[in-house]
């Protein structure tokens, strides 16, 4: 589709079926106005009630012009500078230290809580649990996808050992408590 004029006319170009002897493709072009391609009919606009009083609505002292307060995020230090700092307070301005080049696969740590760990236990693993009553289950969270334990939540009294890089203090003392062991893995 390409357009044609100040915003009157448009034109969409269509291929045409035989190839010119010459190789290259035909296109054939059907013009279109605006007002042709619009979805919504014209009696169905708003701007249909405001026929026959001049200013439309906007005013005859102000006018309604195309960008009066600028483009965009225009002024946000000068004419819009209460707008900006009422509602978007720290939008301007920089904060801390860069870091070049930053990895973000050596930060990558995908956190659980305490209380979610019981939902990663299959049905197979608790019927297993529950015949040797003597042994804890064990709970491998780096195989799930989960590098550090928190200690949201509450935890059932069954005895769990959990396999995580990282255990926050919290979530060591109630897997503990619960009667289970933490155990670090690389």
């Amino acid at each position: 589709t390409v357009l044609m004029g100040p915003g009157r006319h448009f034109c969409t170009l269509f291929p045409v079926s035989a190839a010119s002897p010459d190789g290259r493709t035909r296109f054939f072009h059907r013009w279109k106005t605006r007002k042709q391609s619009a979805k919504m009919p014209t009696r169905a606009h708003k701007h249909r009630k405001k026929r026959g009083h001049v200013s439309a609505g906007h005013g005859r002292i102000g006018k309604h012009r195309k960008h009066p307060g600028g483009r965009g995020n225009s002024g946000g230090q000068h004419h819009h500078r209460i707008m900006y700092d009422k509602y978007h307070p720290g939008f301007f301005g920089k904060v801390g230290m860069r870091y070049f080049h930053k990895l973000k696969n050596q930060f990558h740590m995908p956190t659980i809580n305490t209380d979610k760990l019981y939902s990663m236990i299959t049905p197979e693993q608790l019927e297993a649990a529950k015949k040797n009553s003597g042994k804890a289950l064990v709970m491998d969270c780096t195989k799930l996808g989960y590098f550090k334990v928190l200690g949201k939540g509450k935890l059932p009294k069954i005895p769990l050992l959990v396999k995580a890089r990282y255990f926050s203090k919290l979530a060591e003392k109630k897997i503990v408590e619960a009667g289970g062991a933490c155990e670090v893995t690389a």
